[in-house]
C-alpha cells in the first residue's frame, strides 16, 4: 500500500473511532442537557461543542493569576445551547488564603482597584494573619478577578469559589472562612452571585461549619469527583457543603474536559 493510501486509510479509521465516541457519548447522554467546563489546559485543544451551560477558569491555576485564554473560553461558554437550569456562562476562580507571607496580603482596609474605603464586617486589617485581614485579602482577590482579567460585564456572572486543599491556606479554619466570605461580598457588591466548587475531603477541614449568619451558608454546591455519568446522578443527592447550601451542579471526568450535570434538570 503506498504511504498516501495508508495515510488517508489512518484517518479515516480516526475519524470512525472519534465519531464512535462521540456518539457513544451522546447515546450516554440522551437528551440531558449537560454542560462542560474549560480552563487553561484547554487552550490549545479544540472546545466541545453542543454543551447545555459552560464554566470558564478565570486563573491559570493560582488565585493571582489569568487564564491566557480567558476571552475565548469565554466567547465559548456565553454560546452555550442552554436548555438546563443553569446560566449559560459561568466563571469560576480559584481560591487561598496564605497570610501575609505573600506581597498582596492586605495592610488595610482599601480597595485595590478603585482605591476606596471597604467596610469591613471583621473589623481594621493592619497586615497581621486574623480575620479582617483575610476577609479583605479575600474581597482583594476578587476584586481583581472582576475588574482587572478581561471579564466584560463581571457583575452578570455567577462565580464559582474553588475550594482546593493544593492551594495555600491557613490554619484557622475561621479566618479560611472570612476570606471566602470577602470573595462572596465582593461578587455580590459588583451585582453578581456565588457558589462553592469543592468536596466535603477538601471542604471540612480548611473551612470548617458554617453557622447561617456567615454569606456562605446558602451558596449553591458545585460538586466533582464522579467518573461517570451515573455516579455524577448520584452526587446529585449529596449532602451539601453547608447546612443551608444546594447541590446545584456535579462534576464528572470526560475526555478532553470535564462534564458537569444540573440537577436541577434531572427528571423527577
Amino acid at each position: 500500500m503506498r504511504f498516501g493510501t495508508a495515510v488517508t486509510a489512518v484517518l479515516a479509521s480516526l475519524a470512525v473511532a472519534g465519531a464512535s465516541a462521540t456518539a457513544a457519548y451522546a447515546g450516554q447522554l440522551g437528551s440531558l442537557p449537560t454542560g462542560r467546563d474549560v480552563s487553561y489546559p484547554q487552550c490549545a485543544e479544540t472546545l466541545p461543542f453542543n454543551q447545555a451551560f459552560g464554566i470558564v477558569a478565570v486563573n491559570e491555576g493560582l488565585a493571582n493569576t489569568t487564564n491566557p485564554c480567558l476571552p475565548d473560553e469565554l466567547t465559548w461558554a456565553q454560546e452555550s445551547a442552554g436548555g438546563a437550569r443553569q446560566p449559560k456562562a459561568s466563571l469560576y476562580v480559584n481560591t487561598a488564603d496564605p497570610g501575609r507571607a505573600v506581597t498582596d496580603w492586605p495592610t488595610n482596609n482599601y480597595d485595590p482597584v478603585t482605591g476606596g474605603h471597604v467596610t469591613d464586617p471583621y473589623g481594621t486589617c493592619h497586615g497581621g494573619n486574623n480575620q479582617a485581614c483575610a476577609w479583605q485579602y479575600g474581597w482583594n482577590i476578587a476584586d481583581l478577578d472582576a475588574r482587572t482579567r478581561g471579564v466584560q460585564y463581571p457583575g452578570s456572572y455567577r462565580w464559582w469559589l474553588d475550594v482546593e486543599t493544593a492551594n495555600s491556606w491557613q490554619s484557622s479554619a475561621p479566618d479560611n472562612r472570612a476570606d471566602l466570605e470577602g470573595m462572596v461580598a465582593l461578587f455580590r457588591h459588583i451585582g453578581g452571585s456565588a457558589g462553592i466548587y469543592s468536596t466535603p475531603k477538601q471542604w471540612d477541614p480548611l473551612i470548617g461549619t458554617v453557622g447561617p449568619a456567615s454569606p456562605l451558608y446558602r451558596l449553591p454546591d458545585w460538586l466533582p469527583g464522579a467518573k461517570t455519568l451515573a455516579q455524577a446522578k448520584k452526587n446529585c443527592r449529596s449532602a451539601p457543603l453547608t447546612a443551608g447550601g444546594t447541590v446545584s451542579v456535579t462534576q464528572w471526568a470526560t475526555p478532553s474536559a470535564n462534564s458537569d450535570l444540573s440537577c436541577g434538570s434531572l427528571p423527577r
